[in-house]
């Protein structure tokens, strides 16, 4: 089906000039309509179907700058070419300033219905590329929207699924009467939990490239604490710091495991005592710190306690992450310290 000619309202107070400028333009292929007053004009703009406007600046009531003041609240109106006298610079900015897409000095020369006329050209083609622009802008707004939808859904889902493993395996280690064996599979339940978290939280986040690492430690600290039902006092203090969603999850489990090992390991049996969580933001990063007053180690040692795979995760995770993983033997315990470039 054959498209339209390209239809162009032509407005102006002077009939004969208006006619000529509707004979010029019907040779380059267009359909004209006139208006020689601005009411009437506005009314045919409403209607639809217009679209580029030619627009005199002096009409029978009020000018052209009116005219545009009211096409401004107009959905969707068409390009303006804005005619004005030769020593009329100052109008010319204005027109332009109030939302006309090109101007044309009028006068009695042959040139003026051409030069009209190229004006119109380039107004339509122009208006064609910016509704071009945002009908792709609009797509790429739905395709955005509809991939965010369908990647919050498959967090959700990974999250839930993570959380029916985590807890099918506290069941195992809850059945389990060797400690050995009920150790290691709650250390693997805390590690599931640490993932699970950044799951959760990308499922109701506005933007899944980055996490609150300051709202999920909080929550993944104090998970660890009631899981391993530890005799030491848990002290935290983290500050909001947003991070990379890949980021957030070593960050996570790297934090799970230096926190089990305090809880379990830093006070002998019946002994109480307090392990402390801090993380600060800094310039260009963040300062993980785990430290407890108990027994102390200093990170390279051989342990008494435990596989050392904690240990081995911690280090595996940090060099992945590019931070900077020291232990400080303090006097009483331990202080574990990740400096993280973000």
């Amino acid at each position: 089906m054959a498209s339209r000619p390209t239809r162009v309202l032509y407005i102006d107070d002077d009939p004969g000039l208006a006619r000529l400028i509707q004979k010029n333009l019907e040779r380059r292929g267009y359909e004209v309509e006139r208006a020689d007053k601005a009411s009437a004009g506005l009314e045919r703009i409403r209607a639809g179907g217009i679209d580029v406007i030619g627009l005199d600046h002096y009409l029978d009531s009020g000018t052209g700058l009116d005219v545009l003041a009211e096409l401004a609240s107009i959905e969707h109106a068409p390009p303006v070419v804005y005619v004005t006298g030769s020593a009329e610079t100052a109008i010319a900015v204005a027109a332009l300033k109030a939302g006309a897409f090109d101007y044309v000095t009028k006068s009695v020369s042959e040139d003026f219905p051409e030069l009209l006329a190229s004006a119109i050209d380039q107004a339509v083609e122009r208006a064609r590329l910016m509704r071009a622009k945002e009908r792709v802008e609009a797509e790429l707004r739905e395709a955005k929207e509809r991939a965010e939808l369908l990647l919050s859904e498959v967090n959700h889902r990974v999250a839930n699924s993570l959380a029916i493993v985590g807890a099918l395996i506290r069941m195992q280690a809850n059945s389990l009467s060797e400690p050995a064996a009920k150790n290691a599979l709650i250390e693997t339940q805390a590690r599931i939990s640490a993932i699970a978290g950044v799951h959760k939280r990308l499922y109701t986040s506005d933007d899944v490239r980055f996490v609150d690492i300051g709202e999920y430690l909080t929550t993944l600290v104090k998970e660890l604490d009631m899981s391993l039902a530890s005799s030491a006092r848990l002290r935290i203090r983290i500050d909001a710091v947003r991070v990379p969603t890949d980021m957030a999850i070593s960050i996570g489990i790297m934090t799970a495991e230096l926190v089990t090992n305090a809880l379990k390991y830093a006070y002998a049996e019946g002994v109480k005592g307090e392990v402390r969580v801090f993380l600060d933001a800094i310039p260009d990063g963040a300062v993980l710190v785990v430290e407890d007053d108990g027994v102390g180690w200093d990170g390279t040692s051989q342990s008494t306690k435990g596989t050392g795979l904690g240990t081995r995760l911690v280090n595996s995770m940090a060099a992945n992450l590019g931070a900077t993983l020291t232990y400080e033997l303090q006097h009483p315990g331990t202080r574990a310290k990740v400096t993280l470039g973000i």
